[in-house]
């Protein structure tokens, strides 16, 4: 089943997707390959003989790598697990060519929680890691060097885990772990900015360090967590101010859609008109839905003046006025509809897209520096 964003899902736990993502399958030869190398030079470093290398390096090396990513998925499935636990809420867990991420949607409320959650996948890295050696140490070295070499190389590997999601920086589990023990004496925000510029002076110390070794993994680690420093302040931000606002106050007003019984090519018309991706798709004065730009591009230009809106019509996301701005943004995380349809007693005053959330964040925050309230303009419901 295709996920979101590139992703597979491939299973559940306790009813949350797993997915893998395209760039792990990429990977996976090239990792099957090196382990299959490192499997063989260990075979000859050792001094083993042919006779007791047993199997195809490649193969030992694939199962090697199949490994590694089954040990990020406890990993992983150890944050879920707590995070429940705690009343947070989980929406799936994803392998990636960098690891796992699991997508909590709803932190728990504690901060001493949040930290508990973020350590419990690096203590189950190190736990798993440790376990692994000591299996390994307890097999017979006399014709078991195979087992014996993909035990130890895994818990090793477990053990780098372990002990590197520790580092404090974002998007790692340490960065976590950091922003929870200061939350408490200086608030989310803060304490999450202050976990960003940490993680962002890590990732400019790995990058000088690829830089003077020529080493591209490094590099990459750089650039992961300085992207993830900078996606974990936004979001935190982004909350701090949507949960102090309505939908009314970001919302574009909005009175008349496209009709469903326009054609394709009229109704291309009133999107360009508009300048918007996607419009509500109306019957009766009644929201039904809405209309994509991107679904009338792909229909020919004489087939556009055959159909109708009726014929490419999505099924509506729906909130109201007085919801919360932070969980309307929430269901356009999980639905990903281009905009939200605001209905009224059924009827339809206004939409909300990406741009009028961001444009509300940059305006509240424009307006705080100033010292001023929330601008009346948005403040008023069109009559």
């Amino acid at each position: 089943m295709r996920g979101r964003r590139g992703a597979f899902q491939v299973g559940s736990f306790r009813g949350i997707p797993i997915r893998i993502h395209f760039s792990l399958l990429l990977v996976l030869p090239l990792l099957a390959f090196l382990y299959g190398g490192v499997f063989r030079q260990a075979a000859r470093t050792a001094q083993v003989p042919p006779e007791l290398v047993g199997g195809v390096p490649l193969l030992w090396g694939l199962g090697m790598a199949v490994g590694l990513f089954a040990s990020v998925l406890l990993h992983e499935m150890a944050h879920v697990l707590y995070a429940l636990r705690t009343g947070g809420q989980v929406r799936s867990i994803t392998l990636m060519i960098v690891g796992g991420v699991s997508e909590v949607t709803e932190l728990p409320q504690r901060s001493r929680d949040e930290v508990l959650m973020a350590l419990v996948g690096p203590l189950t890295s190190l736990g798993l890691g440790g376990l692994l050696l000591a299996v390994a140490w307890l097999l017979p070295e006399s014709g078991a060097f195979n087992p014996r070499f993909a035990l130890s190389y895994l818990g090793g590997l477990n053990l780098f885990l372990g002990a590197f999601n520790l580092v404090p920086a974002f998007p790692m589990d340490g960065g976590r772990i950091l922003r929870g023990l200061l939350v408490g004496r200086m608030g989310l925000v803060r304490a999450t900015r202050v976990a960003a510029w940490v993680g962002k002076g890590l990732a400019l110390v790995f990058f000088l360090l690829a830089l003077l070794s020529l080493n591209p993994f490094l590099g990459l680690v750089a650039f992961v967590i300085f992207t993830g420093a900078e996606a974990e302040s936004r979001q935190v931000l982004l909350r701090q101010v949507l949960e102090k606002l309505h939908v009314e106050q970001v919302m574009t007003p909005r009175f008349h859609g496209v009709e469903l019984s326009s054609s394709g090519a009229e109704a291309l018309g009133d999107l360009r008109r508009a300048r918007k991706p996607a419009l509500p798709a109306i019957e009766n004065d009644r929201p039904v839905g809405w209309v994509l730009l991107e679904d009338l591009t792909q229909v020919s230009e004489p087939e556009r003046s055959l159909i109708t809106v009726r014929d490419r019509v999505r099924p509506a996301v729906e909130v109201a006025p007085e919801d919360n701005a932070w969980q309307a943004m929430r269901k356009m995380v999980e639905a990903q509809p281009p905009l939200l349809l605001v209905l009224e007693q059924g009827r339809l005053v206004g939409t909300v897209d990406a741009e009028d959330l961001n444009a509300a964040v940059e305006l509240h925050l424009s307006s705080e520096e100033r010292g001023g309230g929330w601008p009346r303009w948005r403040q008023e419901r069109p009559a």
